[in-house]
C-alpha cells in the first residue's frame, strides 16, 4: 500500500509540471506583463520607465519560458516560468501582483468555503442517495416515473436560477435571511442556509439520477437473486446488498469532490458575496493577478491528484476483491 501511494505521488509531479505550464501558457498569451503592469499601474499615462520598474518589482522582467541570452541551466532557471513555479512544489504560493500574502489569503479565505461546501456536500450525499435508492425500491411504478421526471426536469434549469429565485424569494419577498454577505462564528449560519440549500436542490437531478442507475444495475446482478431465493426482504436486500455493492462506483465521485470542496464555488460565492476561494479566484481573473491564478490552479490540481489516490484507497475498504499491489 505504502509503495502504491508513493508511486501514484511520483505521477503526479509530471502531472503538476504539465498543468502549471500549460497555465502560464495560457496565461500569457491573452495577457503579456506589459499589459499586466498597465492594468496595476493605471491604463492612462503610464511611462514606459514605469512599466519596467513593475516588472522588476514583480519579477516579469525576465524571458517566459526559455532564456537564450544565458547560459548552461539558467537557460531554464532564469525565466519568469521557473522562478514564479518552482516554490509552489514546497507550498510558497508568493506574493500577490496587488502585495498581498497569497498564502495568508488561502488560510482565512478556505473557511467560509468549507462552511458552504462541507454542508453542502454531505447533506447533498445524503439526499441523493436516498432519493435514488427510493426510486430503485419502487422501480417500473409511478413513484419511480415521476421521480426521473423530475430529476430530468431539475437537470433542465440552470443553476443561476436556483441562486436568483432563491436570492427573491426567501431573502427578499420573506425576508427570512439575508440576501448576501458572511460573518464568522455563529452568525455566519443564517448566511450559509441558503447558499448550501441551493447546491442540494441544484444537483439533486442529476446525481440522483445517476445513482439509481447503479442501484438498478445491481438489483439485476446474480448475487441479489440469490438473496432473494434465501427469503431475505426486498429492503433488507437494497440497503444491506445493493447499496454496499454500489458503493465503489459512487466513491469515484465522492471522494474525488472531497479535495475539491477547499476550492468553493466560483459561482455561488460571487453571488452571495462569500469571501471564499471561489471569489478569491474570480476577483483575480478579473484583475489579471496571475499570481493568485497560477496559486489556484496548482492547489486545484494537487487536490484533484489526492482525491484520485483517496479513492483507489477507499475502494478496498467497500470492496475486498480490491487489493492495491
Amino acid at each position: 500500500m505504502i509503495a502504491y501511494i508513493f508511486r501514484r505521488i511520483l505521477y503526479g509531479i509530471p502531472i503538476l509540471i504539465g498543468v502549471n505550464l500549460i497555465t502560464f501558457v495560457l496565461f500569457f498569451v491573452v495577457n503579456s506583463p506589459d499589459n499586466m503592469a498597465r492594468m496595476h499601474l493605471g491604463m492612462k499615462r503610464v511611462t514606459p520607465e514605469a512599466i519596467e520598474i513593475w516588472k522588476q518589482d514583480h519579477g516579469y522582467d525576465k524571458p517566459l519560458v526559455f532564456n537564450s541570452q544565458a547560459k548552461g541551466m539558467e537557460k531554464a532557471t532564469e525565466t519568469i516560468f521557473f522562478q514564479h513555479s518552482v516554490r509552489l512544489f514546497v507550498f510558497d504560493f508568493g506574493i500577490a501582483d496587488n502585495g498581498r500574502d497569497i498564502g495568508y489569503d488561502i488560510s482565512q479565505r478556505m473557511w467560509p468555503s468549507l462552511a458552504i461546501a462541507l454542508p453542502t456536500f454531505m447533506i447533498g450525499l445524503l439526499v441523493y442517495i436516498t432519493f435514488a435508492l427510493l426510486m430503485a425500491f419502487f422501480r417500473a411504478t409511478y413513484v419511480d416515473l415521476w421521480g426521473v421526471i423530475l430529476c430530468v426536469v431539475l437537470m433542465s434549469i440552470s443553476g443561476l436560477f436556483y441562486i436568483i429565485g432563491g436570492q427573491y424569494l426567501i431573502s427578499k419577498v420573506l425576508h427570512l435571511i439575508p440576501i448576501s454577505g458572511y460573518d464568522v462564528g455563529v452568525n455566519a449560519i443564517k448566511f450559509v442556509v441558503l447558499p448550501v440549500i441551493i447546491g442540494v436542490i441544484g444537483s439533486i437531478g442529476a446525481s440522483s439520477r445517476w445513482y439509481r442507475t447503479i442501484f438498478l444495475e445491481e438489483i439485476g446482478r446474480d448475487y441479489v437473486r440469490t438473496a432473494r431465493s434465501k427469503g431475505l426482504s426486498e429492503t433488507r436486500v437494497l440497503f444491506q446488498h445493493v447499496l454496499k455493492n454500489g458503493m465503489v462506483p459512487i466513491l469515484t465521485g465522492v471522494v474525488v469532490a472531497i479535495p475539491l470542496l477547499f476550492i468553493g464555488s466560483l459561482i455561488t460565492e460571487s453571488f452571495f458575496g462569500i469571501p471564499g476561494l471561489g471569489s478569491y479566484t474570480i476577483d483575480a481573473i478579473a484583475s489579471q493577478d496571475f499570481a493568485i491564478v497560477r496559486a489556484m490552479v496548482f492547489l486545484g490540481s494537487v487536490l484533484y491528484i489526492a482525491g484520485l489516490i483517496l479513492t483507489d484507497i477507499s475502494y478496498t475498504l467497500v470492496d475486498p476483491r480490491i487489493r492495491l499491489n
